[in-house]
């Protein structure tokens, strides 16, 4: 197969060095609106280089990856359906939801497969608690726990464009949580506060928040989200049932201190980020797509997910900024 991959920042090169190992994959071919960038990229890894998206567009590709900044997501993701190559995509689909809606609506009846960068749903952690879920063993759900504490803030000139907490780094909880029980949120109310750099409240968003949802079936979900976890980054997922429970991120890299005495302190070191902690998780999402791009499989994770994730991301929002919960029928709606 022949990948070509729009966007060379960070995890554009390292999606495209875990593209070129594959066996599957017989050429890999890069592109950035910084042509410099993605040649620099292509010689670092051994790969070829467009001279510019247009050019990617004529590479005749097998399939395409798009880790391009945001706002170029609608217009790569729809011009490589219109050209019948098959896309993974990076979240977010787009910057707000009637953006994400309008993605959705050109490509859904395409017959063109899309898969969206939910990367947790190819950890063998929170598959192995989707699987108790499902088979029961649990019994029934009455709590589920998920946090996403960053160890360090982004730099500062991210935060304005980065949609802000809950669409940036929350929605992946959000996602998780639908995928692993399998339910639906109906409530959202959340709460954000800054203690740290001046420039999140200059960009009209917070550094730590705090969310309840409640599911479909009254299980209670809550999420913690900072950009402050001095001990590491920490992302765990905990779903509480009446006869049992399954913990996700509980291993010997948490950045977790107990200070019982006589207990004995994990082993570390902790996770420094988000590449370190799910690089096997990076590296099964792009095995799967080129069995979507391949058209043994269908998208595990699509525009629609993207939708729903972004739609509870958002109702976080604006129950942030209003200070009360927001029910159903806004949820549906919102924005």
């Amino acid at each position: 197969m022949r990948v070509g991959l729009a966007g060379t920042g960070r995890i554009g090169a390292a999606h495209a060095e875990t593209l070129r190992g594959f066996a599957e994959v017989s050429s890999v071919v890069v592109a950035d609106v910084d042509t410099a960038r993605a040649q620099a990229t292509a010689a670092a890894l051994g790969v070829a280089a467009a001279d510019g998206l247009d050019a990617l567009f004529d590479a005749g590709l097998d399939g395409l990856v798009i880790t391009a900044a945001t706002d170029a997501h609608p217009e790569l993701i729809i011009r490589a359906v219109d050209a019948g190559i098959p896309v993974f995509c990076e979240k977010p689909v787009a910057s707000d939801i009637a953006g994400t809606r309008a993605v959705l609506d050109r490509v859904a009846d395409a017959g063109v497969p899309v898969q969206i960068g939910f990367q947790r749903r190819f950890d063998a952690g929170y598959q192995a608690a989707k699987a108790a879920v499902d088979s029961g063993e649990l019994g029934w759900l009455h709590s589920v726990r998920a946090t996403t504490l960053d160890p360090a803030p982004p730099p500062v000139e991210y935060v304005p464009r980065s949609g802000g907490l809950f669409r940036d780094c929350g929605v992946h909880d959000f996602d998780i949580i639908r995928w692993v029980t399998g339910r639906e949120v109906t409530e959202v109310y959340a709460v954000g506060r800054n203690k740290g750099e001046r420039f999140f409240t200059d960009a009209d968003d917070v550094d730590t928040a705090a969310v309840m949802l409640t599911l479909d079936d009254d299980t209670l979900a809550t999420v913690s989200l900072t950009r402050y976890n001095g001990a590491g980054y920490d992302v765990r997922f905990e779903a509480l049932g009446s006869a049992g429970n399954a913990v996700v991120g509980l291993d010997d890299h948490a950045p977790l201190r107990t200070v019982e005495p006589g207990v004995a302190p994990l082993p570390g070191p902790p996770y420094p980020g988000f590449m370190t902690r799910f690089r096997a998780a990076y590296t099964a999402e792009l095995r799967v797509f080129l069995e979507v791009a391949a058209g043994t499989r269908p998208s595990p994770a699509g525009v629609a997910d993207a939708l729903e994730a972004f739609r509870v991301a958002e109702a976080c929002e604006l129950s942030r900024r209003e200070r009360r919960p927001v029910g159903p029928a806004e949820l549906r709606a919102c924005p």
